[in-house]
């Protein structure tokens, strides 16, 4: 491995990463000031909403299903099977739904991202917009960012649902859980506030998943070569960001303190 070049590539990593926080700056500040393209933004929330459902509910249910399988035997031997459905919301709600959800989205849309505008980028129709007296951020990025920050929320809803009803079948058919024991738990355990902290945490991780996706691609440089690596780490980057925005997030939400030793 060379060290320079390892070097150049942090600083230029450094370089954009910077970047999408002063973007991300931006459109927080024109979308306060109402610049938004409506039509655009309505058709990126059908690419990010509706296209995306299908993987989302899949993944949402089997993760419920594998969760519940895990989890409800060793509870009965316990004497605590009365349980299961809490503990499998609770975990949904607060942790697995909103941050699978994006990761999902993370994959599909923030990579479709990245790509697109850094085509945009190095066939020069990024300076065609400017020509035109458009600003891409205005026509291009808040879309992209306010469908994303609308679209996840409700699929983490939506994934929610699905994986609970996932976990409801599996506790039911292999361990004989009764329904309303399932549902009860599900009602006694979990609270609003865990529905609210995974909207909260959906609509931070769709910010950051547009906003990291948009701006690698309109930072791209090198030609196809050049869009290929803005589409790749941007995935990344948008991964690292959502794992540890969820740090942060579940330390804020959920008051953690630490005890003196």
């Amino acid at each position: 491995m060379n060290p320079t070049k390892t070097r150049s590539s942090l600083g230029i990593w450094t370089k954009r990463f910077v970047a999408s926080l002063f973007l991300g700056g931006q459109v927080l500040l024109h979308v306060l000031q109402g610049k938004i393209h409506r039509r655009n933004t309505l058709e990126q929330m059908a690419i990010v909403g509706p296209e995306s459902l299908f993987i989302a509910l899949l993944t949402a249910s089997f993760v419920g299903m594998v969760f519940t399988i895990q989890v409800a035997q060793e509870f009965i031997a316990l004497g605590a099977g009365h349980l299961v459905g809490g503990v499998l919301a609770l975990s949904l709600s607060r942790e697995l739904t909103p941050v699978l959800t994006s990761v999902i989205i993370a994959g599909r849309v923030c990579s479709a991202f990245a790509a697109e505008l850094g085509t945009m980028q190095v066939t020069e129709q990024i300076d065609a917009l400017y020509m035109m007296k458009t600003d891409p951020v205005d026509y291009l990025v808040i879309p992209r960012v306010l469908a994303c920050s609308l679209m996840l929320p409700l699929l983490t809803i939506i994934c929610l649902i699905t994986g609970l009803a996932g976990g409801l079948l599996i506790a039911t058919s292999f361990y004989n859980i009764p329904s309303v024991l399932f549902l009860d738990s599900i009602r006694d355990l979990m609270g609003l506030w865990d529905l609210i902290s995974a909207e909260i945490k959906s609509v931070v991780f769709g910010w950051a998943i547009a906003v990291i996706g948009t701006s690698w691609g309109l930072t791209t440089t090198g030609g196809a070569k050049g869009v290929g690596q803005s589409t790749t780490t941007a995935v990344v980057t948008s991964l690292l960001a959502i794992f540890i925005l969820d740090f942060f997030l579940s330390w804020l939400l959920f008051k953690v303190t630490f005890s003196p030793v």
